[in-house]
C-alpha cells in the first residue's frame, strides 16, 4: 500500500455498534488525508440492500462518529453509488477496508473513479469484530433472555393460576439496546484508544 497523502479522503460505513474495527478504519484514513469526509449510511439504506435496519438509529451513529476526533465531517449516505457522492463532494481518494479489495462491485468503483482522477485505497480490516459478529452474539442472548422469561412466565401462571401476557416487542427491542449498553461499557473498560472530541 502506497503512503501517497491526499488532500481530501472519503469512506463510508453503517457504524452500527461502533467498535474498534471502525475507528481503526477512521484513524488509518485520515493518516492518509488532509480532510476526512465520513458517509454515515441511512436507515434506510442499509434497509435497501440488507433487507434489515440497524439496532443502532441512525441518528445516534451519525452523532457518535461525528464526536471522532479523526473525523473532519460527517453526511448522511443516502445512497450506495458513490459517484452521485463524488459530484457533490469533490474527494480526491475513496477509503474502504480491505475486506472487500477484489470484490466486483469495487473493481468496477476503481475503473469508474480512475476516469476522474480518484483514488481507491483499501485499508486493513480489523480481524475478529464485525457489527455482524456483534449482532449475533445479541441475538444469542436476547433469544436467551426471552425463553428465560417466558419460563418464568409459565412457572408464575401456574403458581398463581392467572394468565400473564408475553413481553412486548417493546420490551424486546429496549433489552437489545440494554444489553448493547452493558456490552459497550465492558468494551471500554478494556480499550483505552478511543479519543473522542468531547471530553466527559
Amino acid at each position: 500500500m502506497s503512503d501517497k497523502k491526499y488532500k481530501i479522503g472519503y469512506t463510508t460505513e453503517v457504524f452500527d455498534m461502533f467498535h474498534i474495527g471502525h475507528l481503526n478504519i477512521l484513524k488509518n484514513a485520515r493518516r492518509r488525508c488532509d480532510y476526512l469526509i465520513v458517509g454515515v449510511s441511512t436507515d434506510e439504506v442499509v434497509k435497501s440492500y440488507k433487507n434489515k435496519t440497524p439496532i443502532i438509529p441512525f441518528k445516534e451513529r451519525i452523532a457518535i462518529v461525528n464526536e471522532l476526533k479523526c473525523v473532519d465531517k460527517v453526511v448522511p449516505q443516502t445512497s450506495m453509488n458513490k459517484m452521485e457522492a463524488w459530484n457533490q463532494l469533490h474527494f480526491n481518494v475513496l477509503f474502504h477496508g480491505s475486506d472487500w479489495q477484489g470484490s466486483d462491485m469495487y473493481n468496477n468503483m476503481i475503473n469508474q473513479f480512475s476516469n476522474v482522477g480518484v483514488d481507491v485505497v483499501f485499508l486493513p480490516h480489523t480481524d475478529g469484530i464485525s457489527s455482524t459478529y456483534l449482532s449475533e452474539i445479541l441475538q444469542k442472548i436476547r433469544n436467551n433472555f426471552l425463553l428465560h422469561s417466558h419460563q418464568t412466565i409459565l412457572k408464575t401462571e401456574t403458581l398463581h393460576k392467572t394468565k400473564v401476557r408475553s413481553p412486548h416487542r417493546s420490551m424486546e427491542k429496549n433489552t437489545l439496546h440494554t444489553i448493547y449498553f452493558h456490552l459497550s461499557i465492558r468494551c471500554a473498560a478494556s480499550e483505552s484508544c478511543c479519543t473522542w472530541k468531547t471530553q466527559f
